[in-house]
């Protein structure tokens, strides 16, 4: 007998198993995850299972952990016989015969308004270049990296003192309950999705730490959007004396970017005056 809700979530991080929590709870409940093998994580270097495998393996939810999506890896996912595919950070980029495998398509939740930062960190370029809303895309996924027509959006504001650490909460939450809320009409085939314009993409670049580093004679507001955007991935630091001083604590008033809290390399957090 086929599951009443028949697809399979193919995610990695917290963010993929805190979506598929919101799914589960909501009921609707994979036929199959498939998630990163376990990896070396931490000064032991033990190998750790993914967010993703732990909450499957809680629920009894079958998974498969390939390090290659191969011919073998896709024949053993497309004998699960799932109906459609559900994508969140998954971290590999799937290929054709494996999107072509799924009779009604694979969804995948984007947190930007595609086709607005297409790419590895919308959220972060969104706080970069100073916007005032955001929102989630559900998209069916195309080849070409975050191109596919759309199934959903939902907008949200950005607030002027927001950073990317309270933002991608409220991003990954809208994004599970629009999710949630959308299956039951695609499921049914009542949705028509709508084509992206492509002449209006822009595009988000995979993040490096050296991306973090200000220049404390920069413009203050280019300096505030940097430690918004940064603050709770790679962070934002500057150099003292050839040395790293990461920023723990920063604010923007009257036009002045103020550092408030510092962790100087090999030093515990302080204030910044107190360093001076």
């Amino acid at each position: 007998m086929r599951p009443m809700h028949n697809f399979a979530y193919f995610g990695t991080p917290k963010v993929a198993s805190d979506t598929l929590a919101t799914l589960i709870k909501r009921g609707f409940i994979p036929s199959l995850v498939v998630t990163a093998p376990d990896a070396p994580k931490g000064r032991g270097l033990a190998l750790t299972s993914s967010p993703v495998k732990i909450l499957a393996n809680e629920r009894g939810i079958p998974y498969l952990m390939p390090g290659k999506l191969d011919r073998d890896s896709i024949a053993t996912i497309c004998a699960y016989d799932c109906d459609y595919a559900i994508v969140v950070a998954y971290g590999k980029i799937f290929p054709e015969a494996l999107l072509e495998s799924f009779p009604k398509g694979v969804l995948n939740v984007h947190y930007s308004l595609l086709p607005k930062y297409r790419g590895a960190a919308p959220l972060e370029a969104a706080l970069l270049t100073g916007e005032h809303e955001t929102g989630v895309t559900v998209q069916k996924m195309a080849q070409e990296l975050d191109t596919g027509d759309i199934i959903v959006q939902r907008a949200i504001p950005i607030a002027s003192d927001e950073t990317a650490r309270e933002l991608r909460p409220r991003l990954i939450a809208l994004g599970a309950d629009l999710l949630a809320g959308t299956l039951p009409a695609f499921e049914r085939g009542e949705i028509a999705p709508t084509p992206q314009d492509a002449s209006r993409a822009s595009h988000s670049h995979k993040l490096k730490k050296e991306d973090g580093l200000l220049a404390l004679e920069a413009p203050a507001e280019e300096n505030w959007r940097t430690y918004r955007a940064y603050a709770d991935i790679i962070g934002t630091y500057f150099l003292k004396n050839g040395k790293r001083v990461k920023i723990a604590k920063a604010s923007f008033k009257n036009g002045i970017f103020h550092i408030e809290r510092v962790i100087p390399e090999g030093r515990r957090e302080m204030d910044y005056e107190a360093r001076q």
